[in-house]
């Protein structure tokens, strides 16, 4: 994880918060993280703690309007998420915790990205196509699910596509799957996590 990153953006989606599995994952790599760079920051933002309104076409025209012709309500929302963009922009890793609902990530992440992808600020439409701006970064993402589906999966690669998007694309994905099949395949899996996790420190 190297000793040069002096920021870390520990992004959690659990309905259960720092109770939930992915939440103890990104835990144990945000820990790892600190004791190689003593002194770090750690930036926590917990969405389930503190939710992020869902896209609407109000919020979606504040973000295009012209900042010298925004209303004081249009000024605010883009303060929301210029506060949400400013977090992983100082960060020099970010670690995901994101565990599966009905197939794919957690509502809250969702609008979190809504919010998060700008035209002009996180990614820029190009000749070639769209250009990421949140470059030089590592994220590693956690993905726990009750089931069993691999890591070639539409949840798995929807973050990897996101993150690439806004120029992220050093990204470590550590899966800990069937944690509803049964408390051995439970503990499994999630020790296979941990092991997985400390192999990166």
């Amino acid at each position: 994880m190297g000793t040069t990153n002096k920021t870390l953006l520990k992004i959690q989606t659990s309905l259960f918060q720092s109770g939930g599995q992915s939440s103890q994952l990104t835990n144990q790599i945000t820990e790892n993280w600190v004791a190689a760079n003593p002194g770090a920051e750690v930036i926590t933002r917990d969405l389930a703690a503190e939710l992020v309104p869902h896209l609407t076409l109000d919020r979606f025209q504040a973000f295009i309007s012209d900042p010298a012709e925004r209303s004081s309500e249009q000024q605010t929302v883009v303060d929301f998420s210029d506060a949400l963009i400013d977090e992983i922009r100082r960060a020099d890793v970010l670690v995901l915790g994101v565990p599966m609902y009905n197939f794919s990530v957690p509502s809250s992440l969702h609008a979190y990205f809504d919010h998060v992808a700008r035209a002009g600020v996180t990614f820029e439409y190009t000749p070639e196509g769209p250009k990421g701006l949140l470059t030089g970064k590592k994220a590693y993402v956690v993905i726990t699910r009750g089931g069993v589906y691999g890591e070639d999966h539409a949840q798995t690669n929807f973050i990897r596509q996101f993150l690439g998007f806004i120029g992220i694309s050093d990204v470590e994905f550590i899966h800990a799957e069937g944690l509803a099949v049964g408390e051995e395949a439970k503990n499994d899996s999630l020790n296979s996590a941990r092991e997985r996790i400390a192999e990166l420190a």
